[in-house]
């Protein structure tokens, strides 16, 4: 929710503390640079010592940084705050991951609970804008900040009586140069992913970023595999369970990320629905994510994992195929139809995905499994959003470069075909007839840009389906032609 949360407070903000492009940029991204930069640290460091503590840590030191960011006082305090909730966020996902590997031992039990773990964020991310609606109608932008202090708050009461504690009794001490390396690998990777999805085009800063986190990235595997206690396990990637689960959920996250990005925009610029019903249309969406979610583990019961993979792709290429439907005349349906299927496909996956990596390490390492899940899955959606962003910003200027309409000023065409939304903007600068002409034009050229996005998404998980199927079933012949 937190994630979602502040967008809708972004105006007011910026009305209070005046920051700059920059520092509005960075308040709105520093957070999850951060989550994906402290992962693999955090997984580690919860199994050294103990996932519990480290995720009561964590919620502490969120509460805090959650209430002190609803009273800043400048950009700067708000945006240090945003970076302490990134790293105190860090600790979310591989503790309770790690916990739910070691609290269910029934593989049932345990598919079920993580189906639960994903469906929460699925809720999270879909009541973040009706929360923030709610209370940004009567109260201030910092209000949207505070939700977290009481949740954290009964996390800290009930969390010690709950929750066991795990850790691994044979853990190493933290590898301090390979922290670094991991922050320097992914930080860079990220941050220049971003820039290209933004501007459209690789020019040569975020390309040298790219180019030196792979370095860095590079010179992080390489020290993994000659120190006695690794941050990242590299023997994980030579089983078979684990390399399937991993490309499947990768290669999900970056089609729908990438998709996600034009949907958003459609709905507001195309459809012309205000946020609020915008916000509205994506419900189905969340809670369709949220059923599949928890519909996973009776799958399981009945397939095995190689079939819940493969067919739950192939599903929700079917959503993507639908998504392509989504032109003015019944756009909403297509695309509220669309991303159900989509979600229904996509959410076993995640679920019995997500239950084949963290099992594929010994319960010891479960957090740094986890972490390494939650990794491929931020360093997918930056790289779908880049890509799929890139290209879809290059369709919709060619297309709207070729249906300029006459009587438009050079200025204003160039205005128009950088984004959908400055094509809006410099549409009211000129006369009625051609205005009018420019916002159909550029509504076309934009849908023309997601229809060509959501072939690219279905064809991106057919080809997870097919990649997770004969990683595990050439497995499968193997382990019988060894027996």
């Amino acid at each position: 929710m937190d994630l979602t949360v502040l967008n809708l407070a972004l105006p007011a903000l910026s009305a209070e503390l005046k920051p700059t492009s920059s520092q509005l940029l960075w308040i709105v991204d520093i957070y999850g640079f951060l989550v994906a930069g402290f992962l693999i640290t955090m997984g580690t460091l919860g199994d050294r010592i103990g996932r519990r503590k480290l995720l009561l840590i964590g919620a502490a030191a969120f509460g805090a940084a959650s209430a002190i960011a609803a009273y800043s006082r400048s950009a700067e305090m708000l945006i240090a705050m945003r970076a302490l909730l990134g790293i105190a966020g860090a600790t979310l996902a591989p503790s309770t991951m790690s916990l739910i590997r070691n609290m269910f031992h029934d593989e049932h039990e345990r598919q079920f609970a993580i189906g639960v773990w994903i469906a929460s964020f699925s809720v999270g991310g879909a009541i973040g804008p009706l929360v923030g609606g709610v209370l940004l109608q009567f109260f201030w932008w910092g209000s949207v900040f505070l939700v977290a202090v009481p949740v954290m708050a009964l996390l800290l009461m009930v969390g010690p009586v709950l929750l066991p504690e795990y850790r691994d009794p044979q853990a190493g001490r933290l590898d301090l140069p390979s922290v670094a390396l991991s922050l320097s690998a992914v930080l860079p990777v990220i941050y220049g992913l971003k820039q290209i999805a933004e501007h459209g085009t690789v020019s040569a800063v975020p390309a040298v970023l790219v180019l030196a986190g792979l370095a860095f990235g590079a010179a992080f595997v390489r020290r993994q595999s000659r120190i006695p206690y690794p941050l990242m396990d590299l023997k994980l990637f030579r089983q078979a369970r684990f390399s399937a689960a991993i490309a499947a959920y990768g290669l999900s996250c970056l089609a729908m990320f990438g998709v996600y990005i034009f949907i958003t925009q459609y709905l507001q610029l195309v459809l012309g629905l205000s946020p609020l019903y915008a916000g509205l249309a994506t419900v189905p969406w969340a809670l369709a994510f949220a059923v599949g979610s928890l519909l996973a583990p009776r799958l399981a019961r009945h397939l095995a994992p190689v079939s819940v993979l493969a067919w739950g792709l192939l599903a929700s290429a079917v959503g993507f195929g639908l998504l392509t439907l989504a032109d003015k005349s019944f756009g909403l349906a297509a695309l509220v139809a669309g991303t159900v299927v989509m979600s229904l496909g996509m959410a076993p996956v995640f679920t019995i995905g997500n239950e084949m990596i963290i099992t594929a390490a010994p319960p010891a390492r479960a957090g740094a499994a986890s972490a390494l899940s939650e990794t491929a899955s931020e360093f997918s959606g930056a790289l779908g959003i880049a890509v799929f962003g890139s290209i879809g910003t290059a369709l919709y200027r060619s297309t709207l470069s070729g249906s300029m309409p006459d009587g438009v000023p050079s200025q204003t065409a160039a205005e128009a075909m950088a984004t959908l939304g400055g094509a809006m903007a410099a549409a009211q600068s000129v006369s009625a007839p051609y205005g009018d002409a420019l916002i159909d034009a550029s509504r076309a050229a934009f849908v023309n840009a997601l229809q060509l996005n959501a072939w690219i998404g279905a064809a991106v998980v057919v080809v997870a389906s097919v990649l997770s199927a004969r990683i595990l079933r050439r497995a499968a012949r193997d382990q019988a032609a060894a027996h």
